[in-house]
Order: C-alpha cells, then structure tokens, then sequence
C-alpha cells in the first residue's frame, strides 16, 4: 500500500500493482545492495521530516552495529543510564547525547533506547573504567561516524572503533567471557605490623608470588555467594566459573610502586570482583587466615571486605563463539580489535592510570580503605555478618555493578 500511496510511482495504478509485485518477487527490502527500498517510503508516509530527512533515510539505513568504547568512570555512576534519575550522571547519557547530535539516531531513540535495540556488554559499577566496553546498537551509517560521535563526546569518553553485525547480535548475551584488571598500589601487600611509607615501599618476590598463589585459587567454578549481596548459598546463579587470575610485575609511578590484578571470567556478580580482591588482601596483610577461601564457598556466611572501585578497569570482552560462527561467513567481521589496540593503550595512558594514581595520591582512597580492616571480624557467626551488612547497605558502593551478569544487579 505505501507504494501505491507514493506520489513518485507511475499514474497507472495498473503499473503500481505490477511494480509493486516485482518489488516482492525479487526480494525487495534490506537485503545487500538496494538497503533503503523498504524504510524509504514509510518515512514518506509519516511526512515531517520532508525531502532532507528522506534523503538522509536514503544515504544511511539503520544497520546494527558495535561500538568499541573506553572511559574513564570517574564522576560517573557507573555505565547503565538511570532513565529520569539525571543527578546521577552515567557514562550513557553521554554516549546517547553524542548519538543523537551527531545524527545517528533519531531524538526519540535517546529518550527510548529499546528502539535502537541498544545492550551493553558490562554495566560498570560507579567510579569503574573501561578500556574495552562493547555496546550493540542500530543506528544510522554516516559518514565519518566515529569522528562525528566523538566530536560530541567529552575527551575521557571516547569510540574507538564499530563493526557491523547480525541483525540479532546482543552485546551482553553473546558475550562469553570478561576480563578485568585492577590497578593497587603495592604498599596494599605490606603486612599489617609492617610500618609502611607509601612512596618507599616496594613488593618483594616473595609477597607477589604468595599473592598469585591465593589468586589462583579463584580459578574454576565455586559459589560466590559471600562475594555479593542478596544471594543464599543455594542460589545456583552464585555460581561462576573463573578462567584465569594473577597479579602482574609491579612498576613504579608518580613515586608509588603499582601493579595490576588481572582476571577473565564468564560474567561476574555485583562486587564480586572487588571482594574477591578484598579477601586476598586481607590474608596477605595477615588479618585472615588463608582457609578463609574455600570456607567463604561453603554455605556459611563469611564476612568478605570489598576492595574500593578506583582501581577497577573492564578491559576486554570476548565473543568466541560468535567469532567461528560469523567471524569469517564473508559478511561479517570477528570481534576482534587487534587494530584498535595502539589506540587503547593511548587512552589507557593518557585518561585511566592517570586519574587512578592520581586520586589515589589526593584521596587516598585505598590506604582509607586498608584502615578498615580491622574492624572485620573473618571469624564472626552468621547472625553478626548480616547485622553488619544490613547497616552497610546504604553505601553508595551498592549502586552499579562490576559486570553484567545475567544476574548481577
């Protein structure tokens, strides 16, 4: 009917018939090489956006697409836009601003996001950065994309790159796995009777090799029920399988020695990363006993400290399976960013680390961190770890989440 409603088709309605039916016949509509010929003519029917608006429809279709994103956290409320709730900005309502000024999405997709079919691979927790955020979306193809959308983007905020994908790609179900890193100075390690200068200390061979031996126990699937909030010990979501986890070689910066966690798993719930961190910190620092691990999987309630977010970074998501699938079916491109990879470790450089160190110097926020430690009880009773945690539960560290999980918030 949209054809036959047109005023460019011939005056013949015997001739719009006929054209209409040899559109079907040869599979008109979004198939490769005439993209416009079906969203082209409803555009015309809705009429407002005039002769401008359907050549633009014409020159850039909706496709769906990934974004490769990195972001420094700092200020933001994690990644996932809190719809009518503008005091707490995200890392979404800058992106979703940028889209629409830039002219890849209509004005009432950012106020709707499910109408360009928008997901996120990990929705970061408050504070949190990202050096390889994923995001699929359909938005319109324009030229010089990239350079238009961050041209509307504040510098801490950047795309780095955008690949086509099906038509039913979603970010957060295909993803397979996540990996992380965790940025801590090393004076985090010292032993609590140690009297420790921030800027003198360094992490012996020793120390690091103790820590990665504790850090390879998370490796494997185990219930982390004590490693989040608001989940029992017979929830069977608690339970997450863990690829790899280590601490790398320490390096110094600003005068303070760092070195950095890395951990790759199939999704991860709300802080669990964090805890898990916390946990290893609090045995090496000699607060905890190292059977506390495998105790903290069974069904007891084991009070675990949470680490602070500073220092948390997704740094790369994956899609293997998606890969051998679509990766090499001649229309589709993997989801692999070996390309882009000089450009993430400039932002790294340039936006992530600096901001991590330097609010570390200025805040302090682990050293205040490491102070509370000894109001932990690791050995305290059921009842006395839900009272302590129910009095904690209007930290603002509960907003947000370290991943996206199926479950994770």
């Amino acid at each position: 009917p949209s054809e036959l409603c047109s005023p460019q088709v011939a005056p013949s309605m015997a001739e719009g018939l006929r054209a209409a039916a040899a559109k079907r016949l040869s599979g008109g509509g979004e198939g490769p090489g005439r993209p416009e010929e079906n969203g082209r003519q409803s555009k015309r029917l809705k009429g407002d956006g005039g002769e401008e608006e359907e050549e633009q429809g014409k020159k850039s279709p909706k496709r769906k697409i990934v974004l490769l994103m990195a972001y420094s956290g700092k200020g933001y409320h994690g990644m996932q836009r809190n719809m009518g709730s503008s005091q707490f900005k995200t890392i979404e309502d800058d992106l979703v601003s940028a889209l629409v000024q830039s002219g890849c999405i209509p004005e009432n997709h950012g106020e709707n996001m499910k109408k360009m079919s928008f997901q996120r691979c990990a929705r970061t927790d408050k504070g949190v950065s990202a050096a390889g955020q994923i995001v699929s979306l359909k938005v319109r193809l324009i030229d010089d994309i990239l350079e238009k959308i961050n041209n509307h983007l504040p510098s801490h905020i950047r795309i780095l790159g955008l690949k086509r994908v099906t038509g039913g790609f979603n970010s957060k179900n295909k993803c397979d796995a996540r990996t992380y890193s965790y940025m801590l100075p090393t004076f985090t390690f010292a032993h609590k009777d140690e009297d420790v200068q921030e800027e003198a200390y360094r992490l012996n061979n020793e120390t690091l090799e103790r820590v990665n031996k504790l850090l390879a126990c998370y490796k494997g699937t185990h219930n982390f029920h004590n490693f989040t909030s608001q989940k029992g010990p017979k929830d069977p979501s608690a339970k997450r399988y863990i690829m790899e986890m280590y601490c790398g070689e320490p390096f110094v910066r600003e005068n303070i020695e760092f070195a950095v966690i890395k951990v790759k798993g199939q999704s991860f719930m709300m802080h669990q990363i964090r805890k898990m961190i916390g946990l290893v910190i609090a045995i090496v620092k000699g607060y905890a006993a190292e059977s506390i691990i495998e105790r903290s999987w069974g069904e007891e309630k084991v009070d675990v400290p949470k680490a602070p977010g500073l220092g948390l970074v997704l740094e790369r998501v994956h899609f293997e399976k998606y890969n051998r699938r679509f990766g090499n079916d001649g229309l589709h491109e993997p989801l692999e960013w070996t390309e882009e990879e000089e450009k993430i470790a400039v932002f790294k450089e340039q936006y992530i680390y600096p901001t991590i160190i330097n609010t570390e110097r200025e805040e302090k926020s682990m050293m205040n961190w490491l102070n509370t430690l000894s109001i932990h009880d690791f050995n305290s009773s059921t009842a006395e770890v839900q009272a302590n945690n129910k009095n904690s539960k209007n930290s603002s560290d509960l907003e947000g989440s370290d991943d996206c999980g199926d479950d994770s918030d």
